[in-house]
């Protein structure tokens, strides 16, 4: 059976895969599932119709299962880990909010103009603790495997490296080796180079909340 799902299509590409990690997170899961799907590209600046009748807060990630539209990355990857346990992606709950606020203090530092603000630390200390986490724990965030915490990082730290690379002129400090070799590893992976956004729709897509 193959599986139906609603992505965000790249601004200015309706034609390709764009930027939203959430999106390419469930992708990702798919692809390490070996799931067969269907992407259905979404374009933001003009919804379709019928996606918003199944949607009407016109969200993405959306997915297809049994006739019912669900969206949420979180509800979607549990529903996806029971349906398909093997191989297995669950993460244990001890480590299963490892690097949870990296997201939420990236977008902070990203928007900030002010450099007293501390969002830079904040992040830093985020990164940090990945770091020291991995230095102990790793190569993933669960040990030899990859599992689901490590699918929902992904994207966002390449979020991270191209936003604020463009934006800001910012790289994560070399001191933090670890979270250097996780992001090689998690990039290098077949299903991460499958499903990424180009650098150029990323930058696009933060662009209008970088300047507002």
């Amino acid at each position: 059976m193959v599986v139906e799902i609603c992505v965000k299509a790249a601004t200015g590409a309706p034609d390709t895969l764009g930027d939203c990690p959430f999106c390419q997170r469930v992708v990702l899961t798919l692809e390490e599932k070996k799931v067969e799907y269907k992407l259905h590209l979404i374009n933001f600046d003009a919804k379709p119709q019928w996606f918003l009748e199944v949607n009407p807060e016109g969200k993405v990630p959306l997915i297809k299962f049994d006739d019912k539209w669900i969206a949420d990355s979180d509800v979607i990857v549990g529903i996806l880990e029971e349906k398909y346990p093997n191989p297995s992606l669950s993460t244990p709950p001890e480590v299963s909010s490892v690097g949870s606020k990296i997201f939420s203090t990236f977008v902070k530092f990203l928007k900030s103009k002010d450099p007293s603000d501390g969002s830079e630390q904040a992040l830093l200390d985020e990164l940090k603790a990945l770091d020291e986490h991995l230095k102990n724990k790793g190569p993933y965030i669960n040990g030899e495997n990859i599992s689901a915490v490590d699918l929902s990082l992904a994207p966002k730290l390449y979020h991270l490296d191209v936003a604020l690379g463009h934006f800001k002129g910012w790289t994560i400090p070399e001191s933090l080796t670890h979270v250097h070799n996780y992001k090689k590893l998690l990039f290098s992976r077949e299903s991460f180079q499958k499903t990424q956004a180009a650098k150029e729709h990323v930058i696009a897509g933060w662009a209008p909340k970088v300047n507002a």
